[in-house]
């Protein structure tokens, strides 16, 4: 949620700022605002320039009303919490004198407490936000000391935070910290920078060290000062990213969700050529030898959204191929029920970004508990990665679109992958049968090619069914997940109302919506349970429900049930999950593309949920 950028530097502070700016708006595209330090009459001011909406808007504003010269300044593009998006609410945020200014990512949980007792000592407040409680308390805390005052403060926050704050007073320096929410810093020459992530400032610099919770840092131009909220001196460690510019540009494509569908192809490629070396697995990072695998009796996946419906096919592939019991909850309610977890068991964290604030709740209680905790991640250096005693990254590249693909997929492949070695430490599956597998999998990336090479029946689909006002989407077995993934993608990127349900359960409610102005996505591939999965489209029909169906390349019986037929190369019927995605996220894609809907930047969504 909501996007960070700070400069002190050398250059026109502005530029450098709206550029990076743009970079983070999946992050938050309510409003958006700059602030900078600049001369007036020989004394410094901060001047701030807001405005609702998009990034764009903000560049339309600057570009009517220019900011004087300055080189070094603060940005933001907010995901409402606090406040309704408007131009009062959005970021830099200031205190009673306009000394001090700055913008925030997170929850004050305690605002309200604070903000009542700041206006008793006579704070006036302009805004409904908690955050421009932390500029009043700077302010009330500043006795001359403006690197204390903010000490001082953060002390009394309660909740998350990430922070870049500025001050007339020294307009020489920026200061960041935070906890619970993300924030790295960008190491230039004569130059730094702040941001929520790296892709803001990866044309600038791609020396990078990601701030820790509990962290405050102290920039200016050559140099950065990094100490805990009490103090200490720490000496951080300065990553580098490899991944290219171009991962963060559309590169041709109409959307960012267009561009990421057809990547899949190559991270999974990318993948298993990194993870498999002629049948052998790679999970070096995974950080658990083949004995504590083996003691582990108990698997329980947290995760949230989309990774949460890659964890619900873990738990079959695990469940299958390793014979080991897999529990999967959504990790906004793991912590809320008490969980029987001990030191046999083992929590697996799925998340994207790294920064989900109630996957980390979630492995934080879990540790607590005294279970070993792995995560499943596609960001290098996240929060989530830095907790936990192992992890499997994905190497997926950035995902800029607010609607996940090719992270679902990527995760998916590395459950199946991780699945494979827990095979292989219980001896649970026949050595035929394991090659059969990995022999499918490894040619899932040329499976995908061929899906691709086929989208315009998807289009076609898609055309067909765009006027429907609701979806249902029914999977049976394995693909219950995919039907509950394929209507959260459609919701997301359309806003039809969808739903995802098991086709045995339809007759137990859903089937009463069932008439002539819904559209029902079928997923009835070949398997043991294809029968059944034709009975429920039977059913269907007889009550003039409009059906896609998803079949197996051959299959010519559907045709007789299904308006529209999208045909996958066969493929293993554990595998079906990773085939699947690709239609379902393409016929949201074009069924919102057909509606007008903005597809990277779907409204009320962000796409890093880092407050709970």
């Amino acid at each position: 949620m909501c996007g960070i950028v700070g400069y002190v530097g050398e250059r026109q502070v502005a530029p450098v700022l709206l550029g990076a700016l743009k970079k983070l708006e999946y992050r938050g595209y309510d409003s958006s605002g700059i602030g900078i330090i600049a001369a007036h009459n020989n004394r410094p001011r901060i001047v701030v320039q807001k405005t609702c909406g998009r990034i764009k808007d903000l560049q339309d504003l600057v570009a009517r009303r220019p900011l004087p010269p300055s080189s070094i300044g603060i940005s933001h593009t907010r995901w409402a919490t606090h406040g309704v998006p408007n131009k009062v609410n959005s970021h830099p945020h200031a205190d009673c004198t306009g000394k001090i200014s700055l913008v925030h990512n997170g929850i004050i949980e305690n605002f309200e407490e604070l903000k009542k007792d700041l206006q008793h000592k006579g704070h006036r407040f302009i805004s409904d936000t908690d955050t421009e409680v932390i500029a009043h308390l700077i302010e009330e805390n500043n006795h001359g000391n403006f690197l204390m005052a903010v000490r001082k403060t953060i002390g009394r926050l309660r909740g998350t935070f990430a922070l870049g704050v500025i001050c007339v007073d020294h307009p020489e320096i920026l200061i960041a910290a935070r906890i619970g929410s993300p924030l790295i810093i960008g190491l230039g020459k004569n130059e730094n920078f702040i941001a929520s992530d790296a892709p803001a400032i990866l044309e600038h610099t791609r020396k990078i060290i990601y701030l820790n919770d509990g962290q405050l840092a102290v920039l200016k131009k050559n140099e950065v000062k990094i100490s805990t909220f009490g103090g200490k001196v720490v000496r951080p460690r300065v990553d580098h990213v490899t991944f290219k510019i171009a991962a963060v540009q559309k590169q041709g494509y109409a959307h960012f969700m267009l561009k990421e569908i057809h990547e899949q192809p190559e991270v999974l490629r990318q993948m298993l050529h990194r993870r498999l070396k002629g049948g052998a697995l790679d999970l070096r990072e995974l950080g658990l030898n083949d004995g504590q695998l083996k003691a582990i009796d108990h698997i329980v996946i947290v995760a949230c959204g989309t990774a949460y419906h890659a964890g619900l096919v873990g738990r079959y592939i695990i469940e299958s191929l390793a014979g080991v019991r897999v529990s999967v909850d959504v990790s906004s309610e793991f912590r809320y029920r008490q969980p029987i977890i001990d030191k046999k068991t083992l929590v697996v964290a799925i998340s994207q970004s790294g920064e989900t604030a109630d996957t980390l709740a979630a492995v934080r209680e879990a540790k607590a508990r005294g279970a070993k905790v792995v995560s499943i991640c596609n960001v290098l250096g996240s929060s989530l990665t830095r907790e936990c005693d192992g992890v499997l990254y994905t190497y997926a590249g950035p995902e800029i679109s607010v609607a996940s693909t090719k992270a679902y997929t990527a995760q998916l492949c590395m459950l199946y992958l991780f699945a494979l070695k827990l095979c292989d430490v219980h001896h649970h599956k026949k050595f035929g049968e394991r090659r059969r597998l990995i022999q499918y999998l490894c040619r899932t990336p040329e499976f995908y090619e061929e899906i691709l090479r086929g989208k315009n029946t998807i289009a076609a689909a898609a055309k067909a069914n765009s006027h429907f006002g609701c979806f249902l989407f029914l999977g049976r077995n394995i693909n219950y997940p995919s039907s509950l993934e394929g209507a959260l993608k459609l919701k997301e990127v359309s806003y039809i109302p969808a739903e995802g349900y098991a086709a045995g359960e339809m007759k137990h409610g859903p089937i009463a919506l069932i008439d002539e102005y819904r559209a029902v996505v079928c997923i009835a591939l070949q398997s043991p349970i294809y029968e059944k999965m034709i009975f429920s489209m039977q059913e269907i029909r007889s009550r003039r429900g409009n059906i896609i169906a998803i079949a197996t390349e051959g299959d010519r019986m559907i045709a007789r049930y299904a308006q529209q037929v999208i045909y996958l190369p066969a493929t293993h019927e554990l595998l079906t999950p990773l085939l699947v995605a690709l239609p379902l996220q393409l016929l949201a894609y074009y069924i919102a593309l057909r509606l007008g809907c903005d597809v990277d930047q779907p409204r009320n969504l962000a796409k890093s949920v880092t407050v709970e």
